[in-house]
């Protein structure tokens, strides 16, 4: 029995797990209150980005494009830029902060965003946006390395580095979410509140499931301020929830500010939740109250329910984000079900050091397979030649036709679910995240067994 860790054995990308890194810039932009960015490449680099937020959350999100053509690509479009922030900010007379996001082409030609920046803060700002504030900050996404994971790390970093501010402590907790829905924010915040903990959200994108109100108002776009930022720097201490989401902003303000830092584990699951309030606890001194202990015993009652005739040596396979994947295998072992395969679909050489990883391989007690670099067919690969026999599937929705292909049942979570209604409201983190995660994954077994008539009797009975 063993946890291998291997690299895709077969050049090139079918069916790809992730998508580019200005993806991921994006992501942390829009969670910004006052913010647009401008992407700076070919127009699909927007819209392609717009239409897979708004395939997930259902909402419109504001996006920019220096919209780079043939031109730009063989001479330099910085000029595009220019173009971009000044229309930009007629338009928009609210907005205060604007990333200029990089991508493949504007990168391999060398454009000099930080230049084109410096530029403008001297003197189109001056000129012509003079006693406005306005912040443009550089963020560097080469789509050619890396995925729109990396991307929003690198974005949350420079976004923290741009405005962080030391000055008076503020009492409060910085609590980096990392590639999360609203579902989970409202989670986190409920659990903290539990505890009476003020915490400063990066990013606070509850407001993303945004209403429609009587005057037509009501656009989707995150809160986190300007003030929020900079109060980074002044925190209590910081809790990063995931490795490769928000983790290298985390370390900044640990390494320039002093801000005491926990990064992980992503609370999914009974005993992840447990470790993420304790690690509140111990920053800030507060009590887990006995509310919390309650909700505990709730959700650990809900899975009592489930595990031994439901879901117990149950095998899975599991893809996407590696904070997310892990911990989802994480809560499978704890249910007593067999991630069999684990998929991480970008480059990132670090992943095969990651100490949760280098834990299955020394605890599991069968056969796990963890693909670096992986891709859909990955899976396909292995189901087709019955190198793995799973039950269940848990990923996001680009891997549904393998699901309905093979006739496996599964599970969406994660980014993008498109084809389910209403899943990002639902969150996978905390107690409530494992009931719902639990419960998820029993019904789509019990809807399997109904169709297959693989012993459905059972749940005549149970």
């Amino acid at each position: 029995m063993s946890c291998e860790v291997i690299q895709k054995d077969r050049a090139g990308v079918i069916n790809p797990i992730f998508t580019c890194q200005p993806a991921g810039a994006q992501f942390a932009a829009i969670g910004i209150k006052d913010c647009i960015g401008i992407v700076h490449g070919g127009q699909g680099c927007v819209m392609f980005v717009r239409l897979w937020f708004s395939q997930h959350f259902k909402d419109n999100f504001l996006m920019a494009s220096s919209s780079v053509h043939e031109d730009g690509a063989v001479f330099g479009a910085l000029n595009r830029v220019e173009e971009a922030v000044d229309v930009l900010l007629m338009r928009y007379p609210d907005v205060k902060v604007v990333p200029i996001i990089t991508t493949c082409s504007t990168e391999v030609i060398g454009d000099d965003v930080d230049g084109v920046v410096t530029k403008l803060n001297n003197g189109l700002l001056k000129e012509k946006f003079a006693g406005r504030e306005v912040h443009l900050i550089p963020i560097h996404s080469p789509s050619f390395v890396g995925s729109h994971v990396t991307g929003y790390d690198v974005a949350v970093h420079d976004f923290v580095r741009f405005f962080a501010k030391k000055s008076e402590p503020n009492g409060k907790l910085n609590l980096i979410t990392g590639w999360v829905n609203p579902g989970d924010v409202t989670a986190l915040k409920h659990l903290l509140k539990e505890m009476e903990v003020e915490a400063t959200v990066l990013f606070e994108i509850e407001s993303f499931d945004s209403p429609l109100l009587p005057d037509k108002t009501g656009e989707s776009h995150g809160s986190t301020t300007i003030a929020d930022l900079e109060g980074t720097a002044n925190a209590l201490g910081t809790i990063c929830l995931n490795r490769y989401e928000g983790g290298k902003a985390a370390k900044y303000l640990e390494n320039e500010f002093a801000i005491p830092t926990v990064i992980g584990p992503t609370p999914i699951g009974i005993r992840n939740t447990d470790a993420f309030l304790k690690n509140v606890k111990k920053l800030t001194g507060k009590a887990i109250p006995a509310t919390l202990v309650r909700e505990r015993g709730i959700a650990i009652d809900a899975l009592t329910d489930l595990v031994h005739m439901f879901l117990a040596d149950k095998k899975v396979a599991i893809y996407g984000h590696p904070d997310l994947v892990i911990g989802l295998a994480q809560f499978c072992l704890d249910l007593e079900m067999k991630p069999v395969l684990l998929m991480l679909g970008d480059d990132n050489v670090h992943y095969k050091n990651d100490p949760r990883i280098k834990e299955l391989q020394e605890n599991v007690a069968f056969d796990m397979e963890v693909v670096l670099n992986a891709d859909l067919m990955t899976l396909e690969e292995r189901i087709k030649s019955k190198k793995v026999e799973l039950d269940l599937i848990l990923g996001h929705s680009k891997g549904r036709f393998i699901s309905i292909d093979n006739q496996i049942p599964m599970v969406r979570v994660g980014f993008p679910t498109y084809d389910r209604a209403g899943l990002y409201r639902h969150p996978v983190v905390g107690y409530a995240g494992a009931i719902w995660l639990a419960e998820e994954m029993a019904n789509h077994l019990f809807t399997d067994m109904e169709y297959k008539k693989n012993k459905e009797w059972i749940l005549n009975v149970w």
